[in-house]
């Protein structure tokens, strides 16, 4: 009786190492990835996607992405006269199906920490010191395009392909973005007070113009009045009152002497 339940449960182990060596003996391949096999240490193939067989215990497999990976980097530099900033860059990558055994062997499976963060790091702080602090400020776009082009010019001979850089966080120090808030405040009075300054100047200038030209008027009028304009103007006034009596003479002239009327009864 116990030999035949030895043997029942010598045969279920049996049955249960050949399941587990078997499944064992294959590997997937996903979608966007690529396999390396490696014997005993040394690299034998790489595989793209699907099923594949490998020698259980002597044989050893590692994936790669050959999709466009994220790394968030964190890094800190100085700005050409010296500021302290801090920045989070983004970059996005990816390695080649034709390259990926390079890869492995130059770079080994943690490529990025060992050869992307270092590279964009040193390019950063290389970069930055080149701008001012302020130039940085008002500008990203510059230093951004010049990391992109560096970075992608260096990791490109490590056999990586840079499809992106960006920088998503950039900070100075509290005193220093206090300090540039206050002069472009300034900037903004001194413009505005420049402004105020000119329109006072153009309505000055204006107002000259008016008084000269109302000056001039005035002087011309003057020339123009002459002995026989008045003796015209004093005959102007006399037809008008003719035109405006009514035919009826006044009774009483000077100091109350009475008029003799001459109106018919």
């Amino acid at each position: 009786m116990e030999k035949d339940i030895a043997g029942k449960l010598t045969a279920a182990f049996s049955v249960f190492a050949l399941a587990v060596v078997m499944l064992g003996s294959f590997f997937i391949v996903s979608p966007g990835e690529v396999a390396i096999k490696t014997r005993l240490g040394k690299i034998v193939d790489s595989y793209e996607e699907g099923l594949h067989f490998k020698i259980p215990l002597m044989e050893s497999i590692i994936k790669f992405s050959i999709q466009i990976q994220r790394a968030d980097i964190k890094t800190q530099a100085f700005s050409k006269d010296l500021q302290t900033m801090s920045a989070h860059v983004v970059v996005n990558h990816r390695i080649q199906k034709a390259t990926v055994v390079s890869v492995y062997r130059n770079l080994g499976p943690r490529y990025v920490n060992t050869v992307v963060d270092p590279t964009v790091q040193e390019i950063f702080k290389s970069i930055a010191a080149k701008f001012s602090a302020e130039k940085i400020i008002a500008d990203r776009n510059l230093l951004v395009e010049e990391i992109n082009r560096d970075v992608k010019e260096k990791l490109m001979k490590q056999e990586i392909v840079v499809t992106d850089i960006s920088v998503v966080d950039l900070d100075f120090t509290d005193q220093f973005l206090k300090a540039v808030e206050d002069k472009q405040v300034a900037e903004q009075q001194a413009k505005m007070s420049e402004k105020l300054v000119e329109k006072a100047k153009r309505d000055a200038e204006q107002q000259i113009a008016k008084s000269r030209g109302e000056a001039e008027a005035l002087r011309m009028q003057r020339e123009q009045v002459t002995p026989a304009l008045i003796e015209l103007r004093k005959v102007d006034a006399q037809l008008k009152a003719i035109e405006k009596w009514n035919g009826v003479l006044p009774g009483y002239v000077g100091a109350g002497v009475p008029f003799i009327s001459i109106e018919k009864k």
